[in-house]
């Protein structure tokens, strides 16, 4: 231990320096990068613009040399220009008071636009000759769809009418050209591009323009106005910014760029894992030295602990085979002979436990048989003295039949169909015996009789029906017994509209607190147990029932052919 702590000491002195090294280079590389793209904005943008105000200076300069504006021919030198850039959306020259002289548009213009007090209006006829760029906005003098534009207007001397005048030059241009220039610009997963203007701090771009206008997000443009080119940190929304700023010239616009300082920190990330991963290798290589070195000391009694483990598990058939000190062979030597002793006991308890378990049912079982054939017997000799011949010949048949099933050559197992047959004649003597006291259905699959199942499984229940359920009812009773299978299982069903019993009465059955005053004494619970004992912990018998309602016993058993 005082090996690895000492070598992790000094990995971690070297992976902190080495960190903050690099850390430093990983932020200055960020920042260039940042730079450099926001400079790439800069100047796509300022091509941009000159190649508009380009295009505005060659429209300017053919309605300077025409006379006798309007004229065909000067629109069609206007279409021709047009037609040389696809994102001009109109270009229109008005009058000092308004009036449309002449332009490209596809409808008329709009009633009370209000043209001459619109402020670049003004300007251009203020200052003449000086081209002046509108911050983007929905061009909305004429019928047609709305546009989202940027507007370019300068004020001009033509001749309209015969005499020179002053007058307006305005061309719109789509700002979606400049939009998609500007999405495209990727500043990691987070970090985008802005622009303002240089007088107000009016957002001329941003990704979430429509965040900003509902008050979701915030941009601090009065920290970015305070350069022309720069940089500065900002934590105006919780987490730390870097902001890039750049100035278009001509028209004094600022370009922004943000960048999420996490994601700058990437690279930190990256090198911290490296590190963290050589620390964990080295710490593995220091531990298998260390383990190497320790093991003739350590490793039996880490064995013997292991073995030990698996004994307090449940794994009794785990023997040690261990050399070492002398302590550790003699304690590994009686460790095994107490495991053998313990498993021996376990062994033969269980076995124990069996023989008696099965000794117990097979008594129940042949409780069965006496008590049942006295009843019946009782009931032959008053139909003889009743003169009742057939009834005699059919309770002597089934009571034959039941008898043959029951016995079953002393097998344990027998298929459905026999289980079935037995009740059958079980129901029959019980329907003599008792008259219109009840009534019975069977309903069974076929597909399940040739399936195995435990014998005298459903005659408990069918008793207790009758002696616990029917027989303190005022009206007719009705037993229906079932048979279907559901998946790899087959449910055996008997159900009663008997009295039922209470859910304390039915928890004292099932614990065995209960025992029947009439029939064979083979309580629910004994079933249950013997179903589990042959099956498994996954069958057994559930009841349902309620007071004055009746009740459902359900017997689950495996679906199995053959006898296991």
């Amino acid at each position: 231990m005082s090996f690895i702590f000492i070598t992790v000491t000094v990995m971690l002195i070297i992976s902190l320096v080495l960190y903050n090294k690099f850390s430093k280079t990983a932020e200055e590389s960020a920042f260039l990068n940042t730079q450099q793209i926001v400079e790439q904005v800069q100047f796509n943008l300022e091509n941009y613009i000159k190649g508009m105000a380009d295009t505005f200076e060659v429209v300017d300069a053919k309605i300077a040399k025409s006379r006798g504006i309007p004229s065909d021919k000067l629109t069609e030198q206007l279409e021709t220009i047009a037609s040389t850039r696809e994102d001009i959306v109109s270009i229109n020259l008005f009058a000092a008071d308004g009036e449309l002289i002449t332009g490209l548009q596809n409808a008329g213009m709009r009633k009370n636009t209000r043209l001459i007090e619109q402020s670049w209006f003004k300007s251009a006829l203020d200052n003449p000759n000086h081209l002046s760029f509108s911050l983007p906005h929905i061009q909305n003098l004429f019928k047609d769809p709305y546009r989202w534009v940027v507007s370019m207007s300068k004020g001009v001397t033509i001749e309209h009418g015969g005499k020179w005048e002053d007058a307006v030059l305005l061309v719109d241009v789509n700002f979606k050209t400049l939009d998609d220039v500007f999405r495209t610009v990727s500043l990691g997963k987070k970090g985008y591009v802005y622009i303002i203007d240089d007088s107000a701090g009016n957002i001329v771009y941003h990704p979430q323009q429509q965040l900003i206008y509902i008050g979701l997000k915030y941009e601090n443009v009065e920290q970015a106005l305070k350069f022309s080119y720069g940089k500065y940190m900002d934590v105006s929304e919780g987490e730390p910014r870097l902001n890039v700023v750049r100035t278009v010239n001509n028209i004094g616009w600022k370009i922004i760029g943000v960048s999420y300082m996490d994601e700058m920190i990437t690279t930190r990330k990256e090198i911290s894992t490296f590190m963290i991963w050589l620390l964990v290798i080295v710490l593995i290589f220091i531990l298998l030295i260390s383990s190497f070195m320790s093991a003739r000391i350590s490793k039996p009694i880490k064995r013997l602990k292991k073995s030990m483990e698996m004994v307090e598990k449940g794994h009794f058939d785990t023997y040690i085979h261990v050399r070492g000190a002398d302590e550790v062979e003699q304690l590994s030597r009686r460790f095994n002979l107490m495991v053998s002793r313990v498993r021996e006991l376990m062994d033969q308890n269980i076995h124990e436990q069996e023989i008696k378990r099965k000794n117990e049912l097979e008594v129940l079982q042949s409780q069965i048989n006496p008590h049942f054939l006295y009843n019946t017997l009782n009931s032959v000799v008053r139909m003889v003295g009743n003169g009742k011949n057939e009834e005699v010949v059919t309770t002597i048949t089934s009571l034959s039949k039941f008898f043959r099933i029951s016995l079953s050559k002393g097998k344990n197992i027998i298929t459905i169909a026999d289980e079935i047959e037995h009740i059958r004649n079980y129901l029959i003597i019980q329907k003599m015996r008792y008259k219109d006291k009840f009534d019975y259905d069977i309903e069974v699959d076929e597909e399940v009789l040739p399936y195995k199942t435990l014998k005298l499984i459903l005659q408990p229940f069918v008793e207790n029906s009758l002696y616990h359920g029917i027989e303190y009812m005022v009206d007719e009773g009705h037993i229906h017994i079932s048979a279907k299978k559901i998946g790899d299982n087959i449910e055996l069903q008997v159900q009663d509209n008997g009295v039922g019993m209470s859910e304390e009465t039915l928890r004292n059955i099932m614990i065995g607190s209960v025992k029947s005053d009439k029939g064979s004494g083979v309580g629910l619970r004994n079933v249950h147990e013997r179903i589990q004992l042959y099956f498994g912990a996954d069958y057994g018998v559930k009841v349902e029932s309620e007071l004055e309602e009746g009740t459902i016993v359900k017997i689950w058993i495996p679906a199995i052919l053959e006898e296991e």
